[in-house]
């Protein structure tokens, strides 16, 4: 996790968001830490994917700004910014027919010009990207005959062969087995901590959030209910408070991370 005393990168300020005349987060302040994996947990409907999507620049803010090394994303062009932030969104439609080794190279568009032309940078991004996510032996299969969590796996391998030094990942774990999920979120890590790729994804799971996130941010409401480190978050309070469940916190038995464990009847 980075150390410095500089100003964070990508930096929410005053952000009031929602689609067409319903607002669904207010006035949201937020500075996600460079270098470091931040996961956004709350209940459904709460604005977790709103405010990633707001992130990526896919939605507009209606009052505030979001900013990017202290300039707003909307003074990015497209391919500009995509260089710099990669979206892995929570729902992704494939062209029909497409393979995976194809919908996995898109993800190098960004870095396409008139002046670099496809290479074997190109090439090794994307075996690296197939392999790092388990998916090489299905490279000449269709996409959409494959499993949700076949297909999920590769939507990462396009979002890693972009190559971006901030990563926003929503719902990454969807469709996934336990076995799978934990992949994903270790990769989370191994990027981040061999790279020092900044991350940011949308989790379910609070033991896994707690887990492998540096910084965690809770929502309720369109609002930020508590950021900070797991275990300055996640307490028994701060979970009822969110979720609306009785529980009981104690230490992960492997990392040291908050627990939490359910009380019988604990709404």
């Amino acid at each position: 996790m980075s150390t410095s005393e500089t100003a964070p990168r990508l930096v929410v300020q005053a952000a009031s968001l929602g689609y067409a005349d319903r607002t669904i987060c207010h006035d949201l302040d937020v500075s996600i830490p460079d270098a470091a994996i931040t996961v956004i947990v709350g209940p459904n409907a709460c604005g977790k994917s709103t405010l990633l999507r707001a992130l990526s620049r896919l939605l507009k803010p209606t009052s505030g700004q979001i900013l990017l090394d202290g300039k707003p994303l909307a003074s990015y062009g497209a391919k500009e910014l995509a260089r710099q932030v990669g979206l892995l969104p929570q729902t992704s439609i494939a062209p029909d027919g497409i393979t995976v080794a194809d919908l996995v190279s898109r993800g190098r568009f960004p870095h396409q010009s008139l002046l670099h032309q496809w290479s074997a940078q190109d090439d090794e991004a994307v075996r690296s990207a197939m392999e790092r996510t388990d998916v090489s032996h299905l490279a000449v299969r269709a996409v959409d005959e494959l499993s949700g969590g076949q297909r999920q796996r590769v939507w990462v391998a396009m979002a890693l062969a972009q190559q971006t030094p901030i990563l926003l990942l929503d719902e990454p774990t969807t469709f996934l087995d336990i076995a799978h999920q934990v992949e994903v979120l270790e990769l989370c890590q191994d990027l981040n901590r061999s790279e020092g790729k900044t991350v940011v994804a949308v989790l379910h799971d609070l033991n896994q959030a707690c887990r492998y996130a540096d910084h965690l941010i809770a929502m309720k409401d369109g609002a930020i209910v508590a950021q900070g480190r797991p275990g300055e978050v996640i307490t028994a309070g701060v979970v009822e408070a969110v979720f609306g469940l009785k529980c009981l916190i104690i230490d992960d038995p492997v990392t040291g991370t908050p627990l939490v464990v359910p009380l019988a009847g604990g709404r």
